[in-house]
């Protein structure tokens, strides 16, 4: 027997826009499959949403940039007859650094966790959605996502990727009722920015910065209105807008700057 609970699968859920994405959902009646590698935050995450929402929610510890991570996931859904009606792939990591200097596990990692990984839980879970006619999948790129830029070599272009297949992915399943979206955040008051020297709290007053939950609240009702895309402050619009008419000579020069002579 199928269960009438609903439940949205949100990867990266135990901090950040994550832990935000998940939240919004709990406010929508749904129960939540939180994974990410962080097993303490992950335990706030279900106590905070069970107590205040009343809904169920599965905790899954695990690194999402683990080669098999997506038929693991899926496994656990399938054993526990959990059926996903809302899949977020939000699950991130920043990598600064030129592509030669940067080691190569920190880069088959963000590969995996920005690329392989959320592309095979589209899917296997797109698939399932496709035979009931009814879901939704959430993908969360970035702004960076039209600036393929030095030292965010692996960053942004994986983030490009991301915005690419789901728009390939939304064309391929709308006709059967299944709603993809992208989200394109910009600067984020989060975790991501820890190991950085960033004055959050001055780029959030003047802008250069939005909240997390201010992100996923839009997010969110993109995804629920159908939206093909959803990018969060007028500021974040005009750099998608006007980034890619930067001249490559211009990137050059600017990088050139930066290095010691």
């Amino acid at each position: 027997m199928t269960s009438t609970v609903k439940y949205a699968l949100v990867t990266g859920a135990s901090s950040g826009i994550g832990w935000h994405l998940s939240t919004e959902l709990a406010k929508r009646g749904y129960s939540i499959i939180a994974v990410s590698n962080q097993k303490e935050e992950l335990h706030k995450l279900r106590s905070e949403l069970e107590a205040v929402y009343q809904v169920t929610v599965h905790t899954i510890d695990t690194d999402l940039a683990h080669v098999d991570a997506a038929n693991e996931l899926f496994n656990y859904c399938d054993r526990n007859r959990l059926e996903v009606e809302v899949l977020v792939n939000n699950a991130g990591m920043l990598v600064f650094g030129e592509v030669v200097d940067v080691e190569h596990e920190r880069a088959a990692a963000i590969l995996q966790l920005h690329i392989t990984t959320p592309a095979l839980l589209s899917r296997i879970f797109g698939k399932k959605m496709k035979e009931r006619r009814h879901g939704y999948i959430l993908n969360v790129s970035s702004i960076s996502a039209v600036m393929p830029y030095p030292t965010i070599s692996y960053y942004g272009p994986s983030k490009t990727f991301l915005r690419s297949f789901t728009r390939a992915l939304r064309t391929e399943l709308k006709p059967f009722n299944v709603h993809v979206t992208c989200l394109l955040p910009g600067a984020t008051a989060t975790s991501l920015y820890n190991n950085f020297d960033v004055n959050v709290a001055l780029a959030l007053r003047t802008g250069v910065m939005k909240r997390p939950e201010s992100v996923a609240h839009s997010g969110v009702n993109a995804l629920f209105k159908k939206r093909s895309e959803c990018i969060p402050g007028t500021m974040n619009k005009l750099v998608v807008w006007l980034f890619p008419f930067v001249p490559s000579f211009l990137i050059h020069w600017i990088n050139l700057l930066r290095k010691p002579n």
